[in-house]
């Protein structure tokens, strides 16, 4: 796949970020509590929490690019406590399935060991969600939880579990010495 660019999401980003997810509406519904009620002064708010974020050290939001066009959003979160980083990823529907989720994720796992302080990472979704399963399988994350009740509202799509899947840096390092 030729083009592929995680590009810093910045505030300009706005009207771009707003098209996109407009477009993606009826695919993100089902799994995120924000594209309920979305519109244009969600998107602003959106990419001003993401500029705090980048300023405040504790996320990276990034806008994938396929070619020139933006595909979606991924994201890096101190959300799950010491050591670790949380990922976040989304795609418009016309691009899933062309390995650009896990593409980004692969990335952002790279970028998250890059940092000395960190150790794992988790990507979470909840147990319907079978397309946002798939990207941490290809990676070679160990499943280690399922929570009932979930940590954030329940969307119409999702079933109520949790699913979290960890990634260790010293399993990715022995995984990438095993490569070499």
């Amino acid at each position: 796949m030729t083009g592929f660019v995680l590009r810093p999401l910045r505030a300009a980003d706005r009207d771009v970020v707003h098209q996109l997810t407009m477009e993606s509406l009826d695919h993100l519904r089902p799994w995120m509590p924000w594209a309920a009620n979305y519109d244009l002064d969600s998107a602003a708010e959106f990419v001003e929490q993401v500029e705090a974020g980048w300023a405040g050290g504790h996320s990276s939001t990034y806008l994938i690019l396929d070619g020139d066009e933006a595909a979606g959003v991924c994201a890096l979160h101190r959300s799950i406590g010491p050591g670790g980083l949380e990922i976040g990823y989304w795609l418009h529907p016309e691009r899933t399935g062309r390995g650009l989720a896990t593409r980004a994720t692969a990335a952002l796992v790279g970028h998250a060991f890059s940092h000395p302080d960190i150790d794992h990472v988790q990507i979470w979704h909840d147990a319907a969600n079978v397309a946002s399963a798939a990207v941490p399988k290809r990676l070679a994350f160990t499943q280690v939880d399922r929570r009932t009740p979930p940590r954030d509202p329940l969307t119409p799509g999702e079933v109520g579990i949790d699913v979290i899947w960890q990634l260790d840096r010293l399993d990715e390092l022995d995984r990438l010495d095993r490569l070499e």
